[in-house]
């Protein structure tokens, strides 16, 4: 990959270049790039069509960031984490910035990012704990450089950690304001743990905590990245598991105490979820 984010003879930079092995290609997260600048010059630059993502730190200067129809103006601290199949081009200010960047793909990036958008995902962000994306940028330039015969492994470890960093601090950061909402919402989900044994409707929640249907299912999503039926399936078949290998309860019981009323409920939800029957799943254990 030869891309990079600024055209040579605008920036001192540092970049290594990396070609991951056929079986990190097609099997885990991998690094295609990663590198350091700082702009000698103020400039443009722009891309389109990358079969990457990009993800960069802004350690010094300012600039500003265009994507999605819309014009970021970036600072020290500030993070960027974006699909490069998608248009987008940066610009540094008078007070040219210095920038460190990764590009990455992976057979899963897709979905992940997906997912992250769909939890409320920043293009930008300023989060608290910038030491920490910058420590691993730092690991994982220091692997690509080395000879260690499973980097690809330590790589794909690494950018791994970098993607949970990113779910966890840019999930709207604007419900960690709302502090009676995530309040009421943090009882709601306590309640289901506590009562996945019992019929629970959205009506019945809506009413016990004083809150709109339609607003507790949005809200909810927002907060867990999960539906509320989903959590609650989650729970109850977790519990199931637990009972399944830790007690010698017949089936039918697992059920009624998880809450799926029925064997033949129980059976067909578990298998959806785990994809093998609750027997066999026991005699596996």
């Amino acid at each position: 990959m030869s891309d990079s984010l600024f055209y040579q003879g605008t920036e001192n930079s540092s970049r290594i270049l990396y070609t991951p092995s056929p079986f990190a290609r097609v099997h885990l997260l991998h690094l295609q790039e990663i590198g350091s600048l700082t702009a000698q010059d103020p400039h443009r630059s722009q891309r389109a069509g990358l079969s990457s993502y990009l993800f960069f730190l802004v350690d010094q200067g300012s600039g500003v960031f265009w994507y999605e129809d819309t014009l970021y103006t970036l600072g020290p601290g500030d993070l960027v984490f974006i699909d490069c199949r998608k248009p987008y081009y940066h610009e540094s200010s008078a007070d040219l910035w210095s920038l460190r960047w990764i590009h990455f793909d992976g057979p899963s990036m897709r979905g992940i990012y997906e997912k992250y958008l769909e939890r409320g995902g920043l293009f930008c962000l300023h989060p608290e704990n910038f030491s920490d994306f910058s420590s691993i940028w730092s690991r994982l330039y220091e692997i690509a450089g080395s000879s260690d015969y499973i980097r690809d492994m330590r790589l794909a470890e690494n950018l791994s950690s970098l993607l949970t960093l990113l779910m966890e601090k840019s999930w709207h950061p604007h419900l960690r304001r709302a502090g009676s909402k995530r309040q009421n919402l943090l009882q709601v989900k306590d309640y289901l743990d506590a009562h996945y044994g019992e019929t629970i409707s959205l009506e019945d929640l809506a009413g016990r905590f004083f809150i709109s249907k339609f607003y507790l299912s949005r809200i909810f999503k927002e907060q867990f990245g999960v539906s509320i039926g989903d959590y609650l399936l989650q729970v109850r078949i977790t519990r199931a598991k637990q009972l399944l290998r830790f007690s010698h309860e017949s089936l039918e019981s697992i059920a009624v105490q998880c809450g799926f009323g029925s064997l033949y409920y129980f059976s067909r939800m578990f298998k959806k979820v785990e994809g093998i029957a609750p027997s066999a799943y026991r005699k596996a254990w």
